[in-house]
């Protein structure tokens, strides 16, 4: 389970995807978020799996390995589907016990499936495709407006970044840790639920002494290299927006302006 958190990994590559200014892709991420919510019908959904799918493959990233991204919040979104199944109002299909499973029930539960998939794989193509230095650079000229209004941009960024990438040292630490324990004969797999959780704490406690050591060691190596925040730091490779900056957003506009017409003409029924 642990293998499958795939969160703040970074694929290098030459893709185009790879290529793009990091402040594009964040950007254009946060547009196709609020796209996919916006989306109502199904030839507009259909225009928008295509476009991931066509994304997931100009990227290079191995297809399985942006599914894997999915498998975490499986239950999460089998939940969502079988909630809406059976809360929404409409002509009944199915009884079972005192749930009705409904036809705009199964609609509207695919189709808010549909959104969390399509969002967490965006998601995690931005962090296949960017390198932690990218995306605090990014975040931090992103946010470098409101530094006029007192916000610490550098500083927040810089948190942010450290947090996403130590998410894989942490479950690789993890993973050590469980495996260690299971060879000295620990079990974790049976009992109830209060010896599961009794059973989780000599995971717990080495797993927060070795994260408050490695965090110790970060801001030792942080001070021995004069690190005092971002005040006067300059950048090795300046952020730039190129020609194929343009011509993603370009894409995507022409996307957003596609869903908005395939909406019109083929409204949602349910």
């Amino acid at each position: 389970m642990l293998q499958d958190i795939t969160l703040g990994q970074f694929f290098p590559g030459d893709s185009i995807i790879h290529k793009l200014d990091p402040r594009t892709k964040i950007i254009l991420l946060f547009v196709l978020m609020i796209l996919i919510f916006l989306a109502d019908g199904v030839p507009a959904y259909c225009l928008l799996i295509f476009f991931t799918c066509a994304t997931v493959a100009v990227s290079k990233v191995p297809p399985l390995t942006v599914l894997k991204s999915l498998k975490p919040l499986t239950w999460i979104i089998l939940f969502t589907l079988i909630i809406h199944f059976v809360s929404h109002a409409g002509e009944e299909i199915a009884k079972i016990w005192i749930f009705t499973i409904t036809e705009e029930g199964v609609e509207f539960g695919i189709l808010i499936s549909l959104r969390l998939i399509l969002l967490i794989i965006l998601s995690s193509l931005l962090t296949f495709t960017t390198s932690p230095i990218q995306l605090t650079d990014a975040t931090e000229k992103i946010l470098s407006p409101l530094a006029k209004f007192g916000l610490p941009a550098h500083e927040l960024a810089m948190m942010m970044t450290i947090a996403l990438r130590f998410v894989p040292t942490l479950i690789e630490e993890t993973d050590k840790i469980i495996k260690a324990q299971k060879s000295r004969g620990a079990d974790f797999e049976t009992g109830n639920i209060f010896k599961r959780m009794k059973a989780m704490v000599p995971i717990l406690v080495p797993l927060f002494l070795s994260s408050f050591r490695r965090a110790d060691d970060l801001a030792t190596a942080m001070e021995a290299r004069c690190y005092r925040g971002g005040t006067g730091r300059t950048h090795m490779k300046e952020l730039k927006f190129k020609s194929r900056d343009f011509e993603a957003a370009g894409i995507v506009a022409g996307i957003f302006a596609a869903v908005f017409f395939l909406d019109s003409i083929f409204p949602a029924t349910a």
